[in-house]
């Protein structure tokens, strides 16, 4: 087995650690064998975001797959994630490769790869793409062409990839109400790929866009990772604030994951978001169909579900998860807990533009401000109330040990905050579902050195103790 694993969302790894140009061409090998063995024909996409190098590492992966035979459509620059999904059905590509660490610490670097779907590869897939990766050293194994050479030779061609993007936006949401609506909006792009895309789809009218955190820096200032949760959004909200925003919509490093702030520049949790999401699509638009949800987010989704009569799948975490059952299921919506939010007629795959729209026209065509949309919501399905504390473990010994407490754990006499637990659902991690509806995950993440504990409860008072309580039961 390869040494190179891949997690939640492909492989990533410290930047000169083990994450090398060495380790680059033996993944992107094993992706290209891989690809080989599916016997599609097409080009695959290739793009990359703005941290350090990405376009290096980019141009490295390109000279692989072009010297394994592949016609490459490489991204000019940094692109959203969401737009290089997108480029595959755009060009009838059979895959994309993706140089992104998305929302990870700033001395990392990612490598996520999409099928033919633009959608994330299932576990499967993952398993026979490490399966197929070189051994370290083994140089003989790795086919590659300079860059150069596959430029000049046609083998790797750069291609915009923002009309044909745009077009397809315009088939799924109609942004003339949102410009003529005189909205102020901050556009925290946290330093990432999502830069200028709201400002430009948005301009032309009397909504004003305010953009923050728009020019390239690898090293992330005013938050520890571009990833939208407090407190590294706690900048933009700022900024918010002090121009009298009605909104803030905020796009993580590589714009596939969408944040939200109300009118008083105030954060929405992503659960919140995710069924204010959900709400919008049954009420205003009149839509139906299955609701496709990791185990880690909210239950809000599911009471949704039973009041408009359209079925709630539960997946693993990860969108290696959520595509698939999406696909299967034809679903209308697909999301996660870390702010990733999937439609049905477009890629299943994670659009942080996308959502932010939504929840925009969601303003335009209720006339409500988001605190006046939650309580919208929480008049359908009452009010709920999360927290999450992520705990950083690098020993493996307290890992193994964390693990061995969960798995004993007998949940006859157990409670969390007070409220007694009456389920332990194991699908991804170890959830404990409470007397109330709410529940307590605790989950070791697929992509760091992190061991997550989650909350969702309707007992507002008691989300600090749930948490305090989890993370005793855990010993950590």
């Amino acid at each position: 087995m390869s040494d190179i694993k891949f997690g939640t969302d492909g492989w990533r790894g410290r930047i000169g650690d083990d994450y090398t140009y060495a380790n680059l061409r033996r993944a992107t090998q094993g992706f290209a064998s891989y690809l080989k063995t599916t016997g599609r024909q097409g080009p695959v996409v290739v793009g990359h975001d703005r941290r350090f190098s990405a376009e290096h590492f980019a141009a490295a992966a390109c000279e692989v797959l072009a010297g394994n035979g592949f016609q490459v459509l490489l991204t000019p620059g940094p692109t959203p994630t969401p737009v290089i999904s997108y480029s595959v059905k755009a060009n009838q590509a059979i895959a994309a490769l993706n140089i992104t660490a998305s929302h990870n610490p700033p001395e990392d670097c990612g490598f996520k790869v999409r099928d033919q779907n633009g959608g994330a590869i299932a576990p499967d897939g993952l398993q026979a793409i490490e399966s197929l990766i070189p051994s370290a050293g083994d140089e003989a194994a790795i086919h590659r062409i300079s860059l150069a050479e596959a430029l000049s030779t046609g083998r790797v061609a750069y291609f915009d990839p923002k009309p044909a993007y745009l077009t397809h936006l315009a088939r799924l949401i109609d942004v003339e109400p949102i410009k003529r609506a005189g909205l102020k909006i901050v556009v925290d792009n946290m330093w990432g790929n999502g830069a200028g895309w709201m400002s430009e789809i948005l301009a032309g009218g009397s909504t004003e866009v305010i953009e923050v955190h728009a020019e390239r820096n690898p090293l992330f200032p005013e938050m520890s990772r571009p990833e939208p949760i407090p407190p590294n959004v706690d900048a933009g909200l700022a900024v918010a604030r002090s121009v009298r925003a009605d909104c803030v919509c905020i796009l993580d490093g590589d714009a596939d994951r969408c944040g939200f702030g109300d009118e008083h520049g105030a954060f929405v949790d992503q659960l919140r978001v995710y069924a204010l999401l959900a709400y919008y699509l049954l009420e205003v638009r009149g839509e139906r169909g299955a609701i496709v949800k990791t185990l880690s987010t909210t239950s809000m989704l599911d009471k949704l579900g039973a009041l408009y009569g359209v079925p709630v799948v539960n997946t693993g975490v990860g969108f290696k998860y959520v595509a698939p059952a999406m696909i299967e299921h034809d679903a209308m919506i697909g999301g996660e807990e870390s702010g990733g939010y999937a439609f049905r007629g477009h890629v299943p795959e994670r659009d942080g533009i996308l959502s932010n729209l939504y929840l925009l026209d969601f303003m335009v065509r209720t006339g409500k401000k988001p605190t006046e949309l939650l309580k919208l919501l929480f008049d359908k399905v009452g009010a709920h109330y999360y927290d999450r504390i992520d705990v950083r473990l690098t020993d493996n010994a307290i890992k193994n040990a964390a693990r061995k407490r969960l798995d004993a754990v007998d949940i006859s006499s157990l409670t969390l905050g007070g409220h007694h637990v009456t389920e332990l659902v194991t699908l991804d991690g170890y959830k404990f579902v409470m007397d109330d509806g709410g529940w307590l995950l605790v989950r070791f993440s697929g992509t760091e050195p992190l061991l997550r504990i989650y909350t969702e409860t309707t007992d507002q008072r008691a989300v600090s103790q749930i948490l305090a309580d989890g993370r005793a039961m855990v010993g950590v």
